[in-house]
């Protein structure tokens, strides 16, 4: 388990800020949720941290150890999409060739049985089923395909984990049964994990804490009964107005 540490960190695209000085540390082991409005930074700070964007200036430390200059691969995060960004046209797991699961293996020259081994405990875990192994991703449901993503990034065993927006897709009664999975892996693999929704009762059920973004930079961070209880600025006092939600909502 490691830390994740921001310090001014700051990403423009042209004359847009889309990260504005922001500073947030992230606990080991900790599951954090990220919320804010629309456009406020939150996928850019995702992406800043896997190292698919670089930032104009500010840190990024992972374990104490700062990786601005570190390629994507050598971080030991992996992130996964909204749209899951599932190969299409692999199945999803064949221990003999290229499969959605196999693939990162395969490309570490993991021999057949190695690879087998290794599979077979973590697809139990998740719940992917062996009668899910050769079909392809169209041919899963919303929540089986967001297993079959959480097991890829399993497969290069990440020390921070980063999810946008994953259960978006999801209708209701799925998005409750995933999100119930992803505490559940949470609590057994206590991943670093930042998350990234703007669904309110995902992030009050899902986070340890709530970071709350606003246009660049983080409002609050607190856990979410002190971000209700007890907000920092009127901005986020707003913001969980907004969250006129059943209790039942916030549960996973």
């Amino acid at each position: 388990m490691v830390s994740v540490v921001l310090r001014h960190l700051t990403k423009r695209f042209g004359s847009i800020v889309a990260v504005n000085q922001a500073n947030l540390e992230v606990q080991e082991g900790e599951f954090l949720v990220i919320v804010g409005a629309s456009g406020c930074g939150k996928t850019t700070t995702l992406r800043l941290i896997t190292g698919l964007e670089r930032p104009d200036s500010g840190t990024i430390d992972i374990g104490g150890v700062p990786v601005n200059d570190l390629p994507v691969g050598q971080r030991g995060v992996q992130m996964i999409f909204q749209n899951y960004a599932l190969w299409p046209h692999m199945k999803v797991f064949d221990d003999r060739s290229y499969s959605n699961l196999s693939l990162p293996l395969k490309i570490r020259k993991w021999p057949q049985l190695k690879i087998r081994e290794f599979m077979r405990p973590l697809t139990q875990k998740l719940g992917i089923e062996e009668s899910f192994f050769r079909r392809k991703p169209q041919e899963l449901s919303g929540g089986q395909q967001q297993r079959v993503a959480l097991g890829r990034a399993m497969t290069t065993s990440p020390r921070v984990l980063l999810m946008d927006e994953p259960l978006s897709n999801l209708d209701p009664p799925n998005r409750l049964k995933v999100r119930g999975e992803i505490v559940k892996f949470h609590c057994e693999s206590r991943l670093t994990t930042l998350y990234v929704t703007h669904n309110l009762a995902d992030a009050l059920a899902l986070g340890e804490r709530i970071a709350v973004m606003r246009e660049g930079r983080f409002e609050q961070v607190d856990t979410p009964e002190n971000l209700m209880r007890r907000p920092a600025s009127d901005y986020v006092a707003d913001f969980f107005k907004a969250s006129e939600l059943n209790p039942r909502e916030a549960l996973p």
